[in-house]
């Protein structure tokens, strides 16, 4: 019963951080297209103090698009604010982690092959590695770095490398990405909560207080908002990397997260830049040979062994280690039915799906987090006998 609502609280909470993400990503997405592409208006907008202006159609309309330098001849009666994408997003986030990876702890956060942990002390772990880096990011982002960004991106870009590595370490493979994952979340969202909203609030408190609002916080609020749209697409890379084990069970899988969510916030800029109409594909160019390179460094080798496995071998194997799980009915507790819908408990079973399993263990993803203490000469023998010819 309780692996039952495990499930649902599961599909629950990702189905609406899906949804809440798609929310905040495309707001994020759509107001830094639409200021970097504001033009400069003509005279008598600009005498209004107005700063940049656009023209857009969509939904069978044309849109007149105005952004003031700081404050309206006359403030709106109606002001929109977008505040709430963010919030849920982190909120639904954090809440699919606390399932997952909190109550679901033995299966998916804890690996005992890297680290004897116990809930508790893997919980705290987690919870101080994500409030130290926020603190970490709010130092850097308030210190003099914040006005050379080339630098304060290298530190950062550092800092997450560092993370994923010493994550890595601790925590199961997929458990180290999701962190990373979590901290740029936790990042992002408190750039909205702790500068940008504030920013925001005081601009329209001076306004209707009649004083010259000061621009340093709106350019403050603008510097995060930068920030988070070059975490975009690294954040969406790990977002989907859970259904790919090649990456987070590489035996290099830190190097292989920088490697691709450098490359993505790398590509990112040819977007940003596109928007101001300075086209510069060598980005695109440069960024795709990067991904190829990837791929090729990453490409598995071919499997060079001399054992010949039988395959009620590696039906024993996976009655020890695999069937618990990928069963009919599986005895694992935390499981209604066969993940994925492969049960592994016969030698048909096993050779329909061989290179699944191939992949599976050879990456390290199952079992997860090494639950049911698969051997490394178990794991070798496995290997062996998905690789021999049928």
């Amino acid at each position: 019963m309780e692996a039952y609502f495990f499930d649902w609280l599961n599909m629950f909470f990702r189905w609406f951080h899906v949804i809440t993400g798609v929310a905040w990503i495309g707001a994020s997405f759509y107001f830094v297209w639409l200021d970097l592409s504001l033009r400069e208006p003509p005279k008598w907008k600009s005498d209004k103090g107005i700063k940049g202006d656009l023209w857009a159609i969509h939904g069978g309309g044309i849109y007149e698009i105005a952004k003031y330098k700081l404050e309206p001849e006359q403030m709106p009666k109606t002001l929109h604010w977008f505040k709430w994408e963010a919030y849920t997003t982190w909120m639904t986030g954090f809440a699919l982690m606390s399932v997952m990876y909190y109550w679901g702890a033995d299966q998916y956060l804890i690996d005992p092959s890297k680290m004897e942990l116990t809930q508790l002390q893997a919980i705290g772990i987690s919870l101080a590695f994500l409030a130290g880096g926020f603190v970490v990011y709010e130092a850097l982002v308030k210190s003099p770095l914040k006005d050379s960004p080339k630098v304060f991106g290298a530190i950062l870009f550092a800092i997450l490398t560092a993370s994923a590595w010493a994550l890595g370490e601790i925590f199961s493979d997929r458990a180290a990405y999701l962190h990373v994952g979590a901290l740029i979340g936790t990042i992002m969202a408190g750039n909205v909560f702790f500068g940008i909203m504030p920013a925001q609030r005081e601009l329209v408190r001076a306004i209707e207080a009649g004083e010259q609002p000061d621009s340093t916080p709106a350019a403050f609020a603008k510097l995060r908002s930068t920030h988070n749209n070059y975490l975009t697409l690294p954040l969406l890379f790990i977002m989907i990397s859970n259904h790919y084990p090649m990456t987070y069970g590489h035996e290099n899988a830190w190097l292989v997260l920088a490697l691709i969510g450098g490359t993505a916030a790398f590509v990112r800029h040819y977007f940003n830049l596109k928007h101001q109409d300075n086209h510069q594909p060598w980005i695109l160019i440069v960024g795709s040979i990067m991904l190829f390179a990837i791929i090729g460094w990453m490409m598995p080798k071919p499997v060079e062994t001399t054992q010949v496995i039988s395959v009620e071998r590696a039906v024993e194997i996976s009655e020890l280690r695999c069937a618990s799980c990928h069963a009919d009915k599986p005895s694992n507790a935390a499981f209604t039915a066969a993940p994925a819908g492969i049960a592994l408990e016969n030698a048909d079973q096993l050779t329909a799906n061989k290179q699944r399993v191939l992949q599976a263990v050879q990456t390290n993803y199952m079992p997860l987090g090494n639950m049911t203490q698969m051997t490394d000469e178990e794991r070798s023998e496995f290997i062996a006998w998905a690789s021999q010819a049928k």
